[in-house]
């Protein structure tokens, strides 16, 4: 028995997938998560999604759908965190290649319906940026979880959408999505997050790193991505919610907008129209900004006395918590060096650290 599950934002998303797939189904056979290797910059330099021709080792399943294994690199200068996803979880990562736009990824779904003839198909969102109509001031990222809602609603084969941690992407906020979210599927728990655990350490998603630490019990506020966002850590934080299908479709300006798009062009020029921005276009000026910044040496009693300060400010503001990208932001630090700094920070504070979140103290 196959189950699919489609990331619709990345990732993230993807780790995601693998947690609900175990609180759903159980130890039932592998998965096959359907996910974009779109890394936001935090690990890939390059902007945007990666497509076929930017991995070596990919392992073909039909003429337009490939999967990841632990083996598959991408191509310099490019990065992609899929090959080692694919090492530590137990299923089928199967690239969703954004490039020929909408009509290319409902292509790429049919033929992985025929492959795997799977039985259920989830359409997974945390957040649910993917219940947005385009125009909403908050809207950070909608162009890939519009992409994914226009494929899936194409396939001729019942698609359940799923939204986890509704507001921990920090664009709609809980209390603006309730109206449209349907009944709680299940409530993720701290058993069922445990298998990611070591995951979320090294991988970058702060929506899903919010999501296995409330599932373990962590509330307050944490502040989040480079515009330092807060977001609310509730009791509805870990819940997943079912939505009907047509009607998010229905909502989302952009997804009906993008559907009979041909390539990934085209879709950004309908999110520039619709929402007034184009994601790809910031992570372009991000990475220009960027390449003009090399990584300075990381001094400890720098980066300590700066962590003293911010964690003082942010207290000021309400905020309990927050995530190692976004410190890493906030401290002028490089991507590079998320790493080095939560390495630093847990062996001095270990007590601080409410994984995967940073505790900013009282």
């Amino acid at each position: 028995m196959t189950r699919l599950i489609v990331a619709a934002g990345g990732g993230g998303d993807a780790v995601a997938a693998a947690v609900l797939h175990a609180a759903l189904y159980g130890d039932e056979d592998q998965a096959v998560i359907l996910t974009y290797a779109w890394d936001r910059l935090l690990v890939d330099p390059v902007p945007g999604p990666r497509g076929a021709h930017d991995f070596t080792g990919l392992e073909a399943l039909t003429p337009s759908l490939w999967s990841v294994p632990a083996t598959a690199r991408p191509v310099a200068p490019a990065g992609s965190t899929l090959p080692r996803l694919a090492s530590e979880l137990p299923h089928t990562l199967a690239l969703l290649d954004p490039s020929h736009g909408v009509e290319g990824v409902t292509r790429q779904l049919k033929e992985l319906l025929a492959y795997f003839t799977p039985e259920s198909i989830d359409l997974l969102d945390v957040g649910g940026d993917i219940l947005a109509r385009g125009d909403e001031p908050t809207l950070k990222s909608p162009l890939a979880d519009a992409v994914t809602l226009a494929a899936c609603c194409q396939v001729n084969a019942p698609v359940r959408l799923l939204v986890a941690g509704p507001g921990l992407d920090g664009e709609l906020s809980a209390q603006d999505l309730c109206p449209m979210l349907g009944p709680v599927v299940h409530t993720l728990t701290a058993e069922d997050v445990a298998p990611v655990g070591n995951i979320l350490e090294w991988h970058p998603s702060e929506a899903t790193g919010m999501l296995t630490a409330t599932a373990r019990g962590t509330r307050g506020v944490c502040e989040v991505r480079d515009a330092g966002l807060p977001v609310p850590l509730t009791d509805e934080s870990p819940r997943v919610h079912e939505v009907d299908l047509d009607e998010a479709l229905s909502h989302n300006t952009l997804a009906r907008a993008i559907t009979a798009t041909t390539t990934l062009d085209e879709a950004e020029a309908h999110s520039r129209e619709i929402c007034g921005f184009s994601e790809i276009d910031y992570e372009r000026n991000k990475a220009l900004w960027l390449k003009n910044q090399a990584p300075a040496p990381l001094d400890a009693d720098t980066v300590l006395r700066q962590v003293d300060e911010f964690e003082s400010e942010a207290r000021a503001r309400g905020v309990t918590h927050t995530t190692f990208r976004h410190l890493t932001e906030v401290l002028n630090l490089n991507g590079t060096q998320r790493g080095e700094l939560r390495q630093l920070l847990i062996s001095d504070r270990p007590s601080r650290h409410d994984a995967p979140l940073w505790n900013i103290g009282t």
